[in-house]
Parts: structure tokens; C-alpha cells; sequence
């Protein structure tokens, strides 16, 4: 993930040059690969990114600043390491996963929506010009897409490795709009992969530090938001970044 997000042009420019795919593993981008495969490209209307909402999911930024890294770490859903429970808890995990999008389905930024959907049954969605939607559904378990990216164009039988999904224990999907004014840094991400360059690597310099100083408790959890907000409101130049080295050279001066 963090590859595309620092260097997407430079990875995707690679793969195309050396007549290669690369397959998602991304439980949400390795739904949409797979519901791609039910129209065109010139037939897409959006890519739709499903996202938990994290722990605080319904919280207003007031109610963020006496968090710890405990209740941060309490993911609704999902068993994930520190760091991206983290980054899935302020929403920048998702705010990446739209640049990931952005360069493995060749889309414009505009064309990719991110949508709250609590029980994490569909993992993502893929909007088509006559407004067919194909998702994809499973259990909330990665090894689903890992299984599908070493299998890919085949599928395998999960047998009993895999919990089948059962809709009737499940009974409900619900939908809601991300608040944006809360959780800042998905659309902080919107707009940095607008802007490109180096842009994208600043952000995920600034937030890996920040994040690292949150799980040492060395800074709070609205914080993280504040420090990454520094940095790239303060490295707008990095936009005119397009080598490798340039990139590098924004990434250690976003961290420091």
C-alpha cells in the first residue's frame, strides 16, 4: 500500500513497461479487481472503497481528545496490527487506500467514493455508467484476497479454512457518509493525491511518525491529525516532485 502511496506513477510506469499486473491483496482493492471483471474501463462510473468507520465511528472531534491508544486499538472488525488499526481509527487508512485505488484502476480521484458500511461484509464496489453496482462480499477475513490474488484468474476451494458467509447471522448492511470534518485526514489524502508529486509521500511521512509518537503516548489522538496538517500544509511544494530521489529527499524532510 504504502509503495503506491509514495510512488504510484513511478511503480504503475514500472509494471506497464515490464508487461506485468500486479494483483491487489487489499481486501477493498482486491473487491473491486474482482468486480471489474463485470464491465470495461470505459465503463466505469466510480469505484466505491467500503470503509468500517473504525472505533469511533459517530464521534464529533470533541469527544476524540481524551482517547488512548487502548480504545484506539479496539477495532470493530478487523485484526490488524497497531499501526493501521491506528491509521483505520482517524481514517487515513482509507484516505490511502483512494490513492492505492487511483493508480491500480487508472481512474481520475473523482471517481472514487468512500462509503461507511459498519458490518464490513462488502468489501468494496464498483459503479457502472447504466448504474449497476457489482460488489463483493465475504466474511471480514484477508485471507480471502490473499487467497484470490496466488489463485487469480482461477478460484480455489476455501473448504473449511474459511467461514462461509452466512447474510441470515449478518441480517443487515447499513451505509453512511464518512464525516470528513471529524476524521480530516481521508480528505486530506483526497487532496494531496490531487495535487501529486511528492505530495502523497509527505502525508505518509508525517502520519507515520505521528503515529508512532501516539502509540508511545507521547502526543494525543486528535494530535496525529494536527501534526500531519502541519507538515503538509507546510510541503505543498512537494507537488513538483517526479523522481524517485526528489520523493525520497520530500519523504525525510516531511519526517523531520
Amino acid at each position: 500500500k504504502e509503495s503506491l502511496v509514495i510512488a504510484g506513477d513511478i511503480v504503475m510506469k514500472k509494471a506497464s513497461e515490464r508487461g506485468v499486473e500486479i494483483l491487489p491483496v487489499d481486501s477493498e482493492h482486491s473487491a473491486i479487481f474482482q468486480a471489474l471483471r463485470a464491465g470495461k474501463q470505459s465503463e466505469i462510473k466510480r469505484l466505491i472503497l467500503t470503509a468500517s468507520g473504525g472505533p469511533f465511528f459517530g464521534k464529533k472531534r470533541t469527544e476524540l481528545s481524551n482517547i488512548t491508544v487502548d480504545d484506539t486499538l479496539a477495532h470493530p472488525t478487523w485484526q490488524m496490527g497497531a499501526k493501521i488499526t491506528v491509521d483505520s481509527a482517524t481514517l487515513m487508512n482509507k484516505g490511502f487506500e483512494v490513492i492505492e485505488a487511483v493508480h491500480l484502476f487508472g481512474v481520475s480521484p473523482e471517481k472514487v467514493e468512500v462509503i461507511v458500511h459498519r458490518e464490513s461484509m462488502i468489501h468494496s464496489m464498483v459503479e457502472y455508467i447504466d448504474h449497476s453496482i457489482i460488489a463483493q462480499l465475504s466474511m471480514p477475513d484477508m485471507r480471502h484476497c490473499v487467497q484470490y490474488a496466488l489463485t487469480h484468474p482461477y478460484r480455489a476451494d476455501a473448504g473449511d479454512t474459511l467461514q462461509e458467509t452466512d447474510l441470515f447471522s449478518v441480517g443487515k448492511l447499513t451505509f453512511a457518509k464518512p464525516d470528513t470534518d471529524t476524521f480530516v485526514l481521508l480528505k486530506t489524502a483526497m487532496k494531496a493525491m490531487s495535487l501529486g508529486g511528492a505530495v502523497p509521500a509527505v502525508l505518509n511521512a508525517a502520519n507515520e511518525v505521528a503515529v508512532a509518537a501516539f502509540l508511545q503516548e507521547k502526543i494525543g489522538f486528535t494530535d496525529i491529525s494536527e501534526a500531519v496538517l502541519y507538515t503538509f500544509d507546510k510541503m505543498l511544494s512537494a507537488k513538483s516532485a517526479v523522481s524517485l530521489e526528489d520523493i525520497i529527499s520530500m519523504d525525510r524532510e516531511a519526517r523531520a
